[in-house]
C-alpha cells in the first residue's frame, strides 16, 4: 500500500506545478518514488517479515508493475494533451515508458535491501539514464539541433540545468523513502533501551 501512495505522490509532484503554473525545472519525486516502488515490487511485505530478491520476478510483481506503469501512461497522456496542449503520440513515449519500467525493475533489484551505497547507485543510475535516453532522443528526433556530434554535445549541455535538478529531486526523494524508516526505527530502539535502563 505504501508503495502506491509513494507513486501516486511521485505523480502529484509532476500534475501539481502545471496546475499551479509553478513548473520548475525537472524537479519531481519521479525517479526517486520509482526506485522506492521497484523496491516494493518483489516480496510481500507483512508484518516482521524481510524483503527477499530470491522469489524473483513473477506474476505479482509484474502486476504491480503494469499497474504503475499504467499510472505514468496516463500521467504523461494528461500532461502532453491537457497541459503542454500537444497531440499525443504513444511512440514519442516509448523510450520513456521503458525508463519507468527499468528504474522499477532497478529498485527491484538493487534496493530490496537498501544501503547508502545502493541508494546513491540507484540515485546517479536514475537520474543519469534518464538525461542520456531523454536527450539522445530530443536530438534525434527533432529539429532543435543539428545532427551531428557537435549538435548532440548542444542538446546535452543545454540539458545540464534540467539534469542537475533531477538528480537533486532524487536524491532528495529517494534518501527520505529510504533513509527515514531507518533513521525511526533507530530513535525506536534507543528510546526503548532507554525506557529498560530507567526501569532497572
Amino acid at each position: 500500500m505504501l508503495a502506491y501512495i509513494v507513486l501516486l505522490l511521485a505523480v502529484l509532484s509532476r500534475i501539481l506545478p502545471h496546475a499551479f503554473h509553478a513548473v520548475g525545472w525537472n524537479f519531481t519525486a519521479i525517479g526517486g518514488g520509482l526506485l522506492f516502488f521497484g523496491s516494493r515490487m518483489g516480496a510481500d511485505r507483512t508484518a516482521g517479515s524481510q524483503p527477499d530478491a530470491a522469489h524473483g520476478f513473477n506474476r505479482r510483481s509484474a502486476a504491480k508493475l503494469a499497474s504503475a506503469l499504467a499510472v505514468l501512461m496516463a500521467t504523461d497522456y494528461y500532461l502532453t494533451v491537457f497541459a503542454y496542449g500537444y497531440p499525443f503520440h504513444a511512440s514519442a513515449y516509448l523510450v520513456t515508458w521503458l525508463w519507468y519500467a527499468a528504474v522499477c525493475l532497478l529498485g527491484m533489484g538493487i534496493l530490496h535491501r537498501p544501503s547508502v551505497l545502493r541508494v546513491v547507485a540507484g540515485v546517479l543510475a536514475s537520474a543519469t539514464s534518464f538525461f542520456l535516453l531523454s536527450n539522445f532522443m530530443v536530438w534525434a528526433g527533432g529539429a532543435l539541433y543539428p545532427r551531428t556530434i557537435a549538435g548532440l554535445g548542444a542538446c546535452y549541455a543545454a540539458a545540464i540545468p534540467f539534469y542537475r535538478n533531477d538528480l537533486v529531486s532524487t536524491a532528495i526523494t529517494a534518501g527520505a523513502l529510504f533513509g527515514l524508516p531507518v533513521l525511526a526505527a533507530r530513535i525506536a530502539e534507543s528510546l526503548d533501551s532507554l525506557h529498560n535502563n530507567q526501569a532497572v
